[in-house]
């Protein structure tokens, strides 16, 4: 629990499902106003109705991301119907694993516009209100994808090698109007993100061990809401191995390439 958030706005992107859903039902439990948007509204509904019944006052919005009229639309009836906004997750995003040769282009474009400039987006719309509030935190669902590359992911690291760097320059940015501004870096989610990402299922089934629970990652995410962290990272030793490769990029590659060849 996060008693931070008791009457707290909190938009969550990509709340129709996994993380971004578990996110909403944490934030809910802590007594948090909900602004849910995602591009599936039926599911929206349905997550609508399972919080309205706890007595939670949830809003609901069918934006896609990708798209920056429906952004600027969306977040402009967002705004008009809440007294300020405290919380922006940007969760919304999703990844294919090819090898760059093989990446289709409609797949690389479209992980860019959701997985970047939708989150640049959705951030923009967002930012001239905290400002004005001298309040406010961002939580940018980056991934270990973005500090360790692997093979078969180039496009999908890309993109959140991208979302790091807009990330690290926001939080200095943001500093002086009293922003928080955190990134999320977890390692593989059991979320459907895989039904798109690895349609095979090898990939998940040959990391399974490293495999973190939606539930998990979000108690995370709440418990830094409000507090000024820098980076979430799981799982831990994941992580350590990305800090290794900081340091050491060509040793981790040599040693890791098995590893790191498991998406096939």
């Amino acid at each position: 629990m996060n008693s931070r958030l008791q009457g707290k706005y909190v938009v969550i992107t990509g709340a129709s499902s996994g993380l971004g859903a578990e996110i909403a039902r944490q934030a809910a439990a802590c007594g948090a106003h909900l602004v849910l948007v995602a591009r599936r509204v039926d599911r929206l509904e349905h997550l609508k109705a399972e919080l309205e019944r706890k007595n939670v006052e949830v809003s609901i919005h069918a934006i896609d991301v990708s798209k920056r009229e429906e952004v600027e639309w969306g977040f402009a009836a967002i705004l008009s119907s809440c007294p300020r906004i405290d919380v922006l997750v940007n969760n919304a995003g999703f990844g294919v694993f090819d090898e760059a040769g093989d990446a289709k282009w409609e797949e690389t474009e479209a992980m860019f516009q959701v997985n970047v400039l939708g989150l640049i987006s959705c951030t923009q719309m967002v930012l001239p209100v905290m400002k004005q509030q001298r309040s406010g935190h961002i939580i940018n669902v980056a991934s270990q994808a973005g500090k360790m590359a692997t093979p078969k992911s180039s496009v999908y690291a890309a993109t959140k090698h991208a979302v790091l760097g807009f990330t690290n320059s926001l939080r200095m940015e943001a500093a002086n109007d009293g922003i928080y501004v955190t990134s999320v870096n977890p390692g593989p989610i059991a979320t459907e993100f895989f039904d798109t990402a690895d349609k095979t299922g090898t990939y998940a089934k040959s990391v399974g061990g490293w495999m973190l629970k939606p539930e998990e990652v979000a108690k995370a995410v709440i418990q830094a809401i409000g507090t000024n962290k820098r980076e979430i990272n799981l799982p831990k030793l994941m992580n350590a191995a990305s800090f290794l490769y900081s340091l050491f990029p060509r040793t981790v590659e040599r040693l890791g390439r098995r590893a790191f060849n498991k998406k096939s």
